[in-house]
């Protein structure tokens, strides 16, 4: 059986799961999901599956583009991984309904939880927290790749009623807002000009100036810029400076930008 995996990651979690599923499923192939990705890359395979992050309870602007181009047969297995912090909502429901409208068919949507990368709330969590959560993704691996393998059809998996309706409000606000968020980034006294920022943005939206990071508002809210710096030295809003960085610790910054 060949087996497609989209990925899309800014900070390595996305990538290490679909590194993690492929190596549980012979003859696996992964694909990162740039601008110039195409469904066309899945040609002749029988699974295809998506691995995103949730970004702002919902789908990242870069997946919804990509299903809205997605053309698969009808006998493909699709299937999608969410991955979030704990509060996957009604992301992969989305995921489900965008593609029927595409005529194609989500057989099977996973949540994986592993720690947060989304910087503004705080950090990843306590080391021994993060450890529990890498452990527990393996486990959950294990059971998606055999479904994988079996064609199983579902589970579409889901958050609690209160956060399907809260959350998905506040992301259908937000959507059309998140290219401009990035006027909350800031560069402190830290920074080195190394330019990684800019190398691992996967939205091509940071460019260096001055030998400093600029952001051209088409942000995608993956927080790759600040999470990779080396310098700790990319800043959003008030609060980062005291929190601790993260990226997946398997993953290394050479990783995102090939």
């Amino acid at each position: 059986m060949k087996t497609v995996l989209f990925h899309y990651t800014g900070t390595g979690n996305s990538l290490w799961a679909a590194r993690q599923l492929a190596a549980r499923i012979d003859g696996t192939r992964l694909v990162p999901l740039r601008d110039s990705a195409s469904s066309a890359a899945a040609a002749g395979a029988e699974a295809v599956g998506l691995v995103f992050p949730v970004h702002i309870w919902g789908l990242p602007g870069r997946i919804v583009r990509f299903v809205e181009t997605l053309n698969l047969p009808p006998e493909t297995y699709l299937f999608a991984l969410a991955i979030n912090a704990g509060q996957v909502s009604r992301t992969l429901v989305q995921l489900q309904r965008l593609l029927a409208k595409r005529k194609q068919t989500l057989a099977a949507g996973y949540s994986l939880v592993l720690p947060s990368n989304y910087i503004p709330w705080g950090g990843p969590g306590p080391k021994e927290r993060q450890q529990e959560r890498f452990l527990a993704a393996r486990e959950k691996i294990d059971a998606i790749a055999a479904g994988v393998v079996a064609h199983r059809a579902g589970p579409i998996e889901k958050g609690p009623l209160w956060q399907r309706m809260v959350f998905a409000t506040i992301y259908r606000l937000s959507f059309k807002q998140i290219p401009a968020m990035d006027k909350g980034f800031w560069v402190d006294g830290k920074c080195t000009s190394c330019g990684l920022c800019a190398r691992v943005c996967p939205a091509g939206n940071v460019t260096m100036e001055g030998g400093k990071p600029a952001w051209h508002h088409h942000c995608e809210q993956c927080l790759a810029c600040l999470q990779w710096c080396p310098a700790q030295a990319i800043q959003y809003g008030k609060k980062t400076p005291q929190y601790e960085r993260y990226h997946h610790p398997e993953v290394q910054a050479s990783d995102i930008i090939s």
